[in-house]
């Protein structure tokens, strides 16, 4: 009897990475190159080798780094034989082609690897061809590199002419699926577009921070899901909105979407940008911060530049300080917060403290941004006095003989407006006191 066969996972790829440090770029906090680092774990790769940089204060156009520094990678690529060599740094297609030829190794530049770790997350439909389509935009400009073997003219003896070449044919085809992907990609946004409208009259928050800073454990403690939790880079692709109940009775929606990272490749932020926006243009921006983290200030401003380039605002509404259980000093908090002017609330989403003052921040929020109302009723109306508790927070309530309940409620604009819809516009109230915010974050 012949033994069955024992599958085998597919070897790793070993990586050496290097780097250049550009004008005043700093170093990273945790060693050198440790943000690329985690990337290439988080892609399934394995380091291999000390990681290589050099400072110079412009990139060298043909080779990114200088030559010393290419013939001291090239040794180290001959010692240990990596798989590839990931550059921490944006190449263009000559600067890719010069390395491969110098290095004799196959080179992956940042972009590429962050896509790779997207495409391998991807799940919905819209995040695969997102994906796709940063992918194609990555390519289209770097065919001549990939596919050198590719230009000549196709045909076998007889056919040959004045035809396209294979790579012509190929950027061709490129080109018509970018095509063919930006327009499915319009078709799917304005299903969601519909979707968030409808969504228009209940208070969205919109978690964003840095990949890995804690947002979908954040998520899963105040909604109650099960979101996937990783400490990996980019372990959320896709938005996840789920309803939050707040410890009054109201109840909001929570989204939480990809995290952001310093610099984000260009065409990787236009691909996603419909999922961004779906986040940003929440009423509420919850800004969720890695406290623990070396480099928190730099992750911090990094997440206020995206929010600049994506929406109108540069910094969320509240300042969400995480894993604060494990802080080495409380005063690096204080210098985390100094000269910023959102709330600032202090929480560990792993172990559950702090959790009431989010609760409390958001609940504040939404008492000024809720207008104060006298809500008539008919006594016998169980079930509209019921749904008027939920959709607000019963401050009084009083019954005058025994056909009218009167209520004083905080209720704002959205809630209010389902209300109305659910009643059919049958609704008796009075506004006793505006709001003293606008509802709309940024308005």
């Amino acid at each position: 009897m012949s033994r069955g066969s024992t599958p085998t996972r597919t070897p790793r790829d070993r990586i050496l990475t290097c780097g250049v440090l550009l004008g005043d770029q700093e170093q990273e906090h945790e060693g050198e190159l440790s943000e690329i680092m985690g990337l290439v774990a988080a892609a399934g790769g394995e380091v291999v080798g000390e990681p290589m940089t050099q400072r110079r204060a412009r990139p060298h156009p043909a080779t990114m780094m200088g030559k010393g520094k290419v013939a001291e990678v090239k040794a180290e690529v001959d010692a240990i034989k990596p798989d590839a060599v990931a550059v921490d740094n944006d190449l263009s297609p000559a600067q890719g082609r010069n390395l491969e030829k110098a290095w004799e190794c196959r080179v992956i530049d940042r972009s590429e690897l962050i896509l790779d770790i997207f495409a391998s997350r991807a799940r919905t439909r819209q995040a695969k061809l997102q994906v796709e389509l940063a992918q194609n935009e990555y390519l289209a400009p770097r065919l001549r590199r990939m596919w050198t073997h590719l230009e000549r003219t196709e045909g076998a003896i007889g056919t040959r002419g004045p035809g396209e070449t294979q790579l012509e044919t190929d950027r061709r085809l490129l080109r018509k699926r970018i095509s063919d992907l930006k327009r499915e990609l319009k078709e799917i946004e304005a299903r969601k577009q519909r979707e968030v409208l409808s969504r228009a009259d209940q208070f969205t928050i919109g978690l964003v921070g840095y990949t890995n800073a804690g947002k979908s454990t954040l998520l899963n403690r105040l909604t109650g899901s099960q979101e996937l939790v990783a400490d990996m880079l980019f372990a959320t692709l896709d938005t996840r909105t789920r309803q939050w109940a707040l410890s009054d009775g109201r109840r909001v929606l929570l989204s939480d979407t990809v995290g952001f990272l310093g610099r984000l490749p260009h065409h990787l932020v236009a691909s996603f940008h419909a999922t961004l926006e779906e986040t940003l243009n929440a009423d509420l921006l919850l800004h969720v911060v890695d406290a623990s983290h070396p480099d928190a200030a730099g992750q911090i401003a990094a997440v206020d530049e995206v929010l600049a380039e994506l929406s109108h605002t540069t910094r969320a509404g509240i300042l969400v300080l995480n894993k604060t259980d494990v802080m080495r000093d409380p005063i690096e908090l204080q210098l985390l917060t100094r000269d910023r002017d959102e709330r600032i609330v202090h929480l560990s989403a792993k172990t559950g403290e702090g959790l009431d003052r989010v609760d409390s921040a958001i609940r504040q929020i939404l008492d000024a941004r809720s207008a104060l109302l006298r809500i008539l009723l008919p006594l016998a109306d169980g079930r509209l006095a019921a749904r008027v508790r939920m959709s607000g927070v019963v401050l009084a309530e009083e019954v005058r003989g025994d056909e009218e309940l009167v209520l004083r409620v905080r209720m704002d604009e959205g809630a209010l407006g389902n209300l109305m819809r659910a009643c059919e516009g049958n609704l008796n109230y009075e506004v006793l006191e505006p709001p003293s915010e606008p509802l709309y974050w940024g308005s």
